[in-house]
């Protein structure tokens, strides 16, 4: 565990197993009389695992493993995590569980704030107002023009694809995000659209309007990449079904010409067996016409 564990949270089970190693009487309980015999058991708990005990020096570290990893990193455990191995790389005693609750909570939310800040500022007053209006302006089918943000492509048919570039050209519309995005984490960017795509124009609505923006941006930011990658996967789903159809129609072409070029070759050999059936045979086998006239009584 790398600290100690308050006496009332340690599981019966290991309380037993110690008292048996121990040699210790039925229903000794697991207290100390005097609390310097806690610290000097502690001290030899320490020396024996080699560590230090230093709050103070673990906290630092912590906070500033934690800090550091923020500005990339936005899931709590994530930072929790970091900060374990910074203060068991450096030997000490790691502080309480909770300890390292609060401190992620309390750094994470100060550098999303920092980071929306930064994306809030990089954006126009006119920028503000358009991405604002998504959440009020409604679409087509009723629903806020934020939904639209939403939408997945649809089948590869040439009408989707062009109302997929109407969308494209909506959502260049509404600004360079990639400006707005300057020196964000990819995966903090990730986090944020995920959030905004998890809520609906109202819960946003109960944001403060920094975030709310910052949060919008990032979704929109998210919507023209996805947009872009839709485009390519239709454009190459077209081709490949024109493809395929044409070497279908290329196959039927060949075999209906290669079928009229080998009819006549195939009855060429029957007319050359007609004429051999046709031979005239020996010499007086057949009658010319004079001798039937003879015949006949003619000159």
């Amino acid at each position: 565990m790398g600290c100690f564990p308050a006496l009332e949270d340690v599981p019966e089970q290991v309380v037993e197993f110690v008292r048996r190693q121990v040699e210790l009487p039925e229903g000794m309980l697991p207290v100390y009389r005097a609390e310097r015999t806690v610290k000097h058991h502690r001290g030899l708990v320490r020396k024996r695992v080699g560590v230090a005990y230093d709050q103070a020096e673990a906290r630092r570290i912590a906070e500033q493993a934690i800090r550091k990893e923020a500005v990339a990193k936005n899931r709590p455990a994530d930072l929790i995590n970091i900060a374990l191995e910074k203060v068991v790389e450096a030997g000490l005693e790691l502080p309480g569980f909770s300890t390292f609750d609060k401190m992620a909570s309390k750094i994470r939310a100060e550098v999303n704030a920092s980071i929306c800040a930064g994306i809030h500022d990089r954006m126009s007053p006119l920028q503000h107002t358009e991405l604002l209006r998504l959440l009020e302006e409604r679409d087509n089918d009723g629903t806020t023009l934020f939904n639209r943000l939403k939408k997945p492509a649809k089948g590869p048919s040439w009408s989707h694809f062009k109302n997929l570039t109407r969308r494209m050209e909506w959502l260049d519309g509404l600004g360079d995000s990639a400006v707005w995005m300057d020196g964000v984490a990819a995966r903090k960017i990730t986090d944020f659209a995920g959030e905004a795509d998890a809520g609906d124009a109202p819960a946003l609505r109960d944001y403060t309007p920094v975030k709310r923006l910052a949060l919008i941006a990032c979704l929109v930011h998210k919507a023209r990449m996805r947009v872009r990658d839709d485009l390519a996967t239709m454009f190459c789903k077209r081709v490949a079904t024109k493809i395929k159809k044409a070497r279908t129609e290329l196959e039927e072409i060949r075999s209906r010409r290669a079928g009229d070029h080998r009819g006549p070759d195939r009855e060429l050999p029957r007319r050359a067996q007609g004429h051999r059936r046709r031979r005239p045979g020996p010499a007086g086998a057949r009658k010319g016409r004079g001798d039937d006239r003879r015949d006949q009584g003619g000159p």
